[in-house]
């Protein structure tokens, strides 16, 4: 593990926030492998890159604006794959019928990665969320359909062995 591995990875995770919140989503193809797996637990998942970047394209459509906040990287790697695990905070805004709602949420994002030849490349991601607050409207993919929100908690998902970062260390 090279301090250059390291700075790769995050750059790779950071680059994330910035293809969504711009809805350049061409960039996944620099942050995702062809076959990725995000696993957004209860059981909503995404499969292929291709797959990720039309869902985003529809997903993202009705916000007037998104912001991915990345922190507190921590990277292992070993060889070819590495691991790296780091919070997330977002918010979401959407005009309203009654005007411009905003929603936040925190949470995590435990990656899988493989160095392939243009570079590091997250082949899973597993994303939990631990808090939100705000307006539920704001997340509403059709208009009267619930979102329904699960919560995880980051100790007690380690203690289950739910958190592959923390069984490869």
């Amino acid at each position: 593990m090279t301090a250059d591995d390291i700075s790769q990875i995050v750059n790779v995770v950071n680059l994330y926030a910035v293809a969504t919140d711009s809805r350049r989503y061409e960039l996944f193809r620099q942050v995702f492998t062809d076959t990725v797996h995000l696993d957004f637990g209860a059981g909503a998942a995404i499969d292929g890159l291709d797959t990720l970047i039309s869902a985003y394209q529809d997903i993202h459509a009705g916000f007037s604006a998104t912001q991915h906040m990345t922190s507190g990287h921590t990277v292992q790697v070993e060889g070819d794959e590495a691991r790296a695990f780091s919070y997330v905070s977002a918010r979401f805004r959407r005009e309203l019928d009654d005007g411009e709602g905003l929603f936040t949420s925190t949470g995590w994002y435990d990656d899988v990665l493989v160095r392939t030849w243009h570079g590091w490349r997250i082949s899973e991601r597993a994303s939990r969320m631990v808090s939100y607050a705000g307006d539920h409207r704001v997340m509403q993919a059709m208009p009267g359909v619930d979102t329904n929100y699960v919560l995880a908690s980051l100790f007690q998902e380690a203690d289950a062995g739910n958190i592959g970062f923390l069984r490869s260390s």
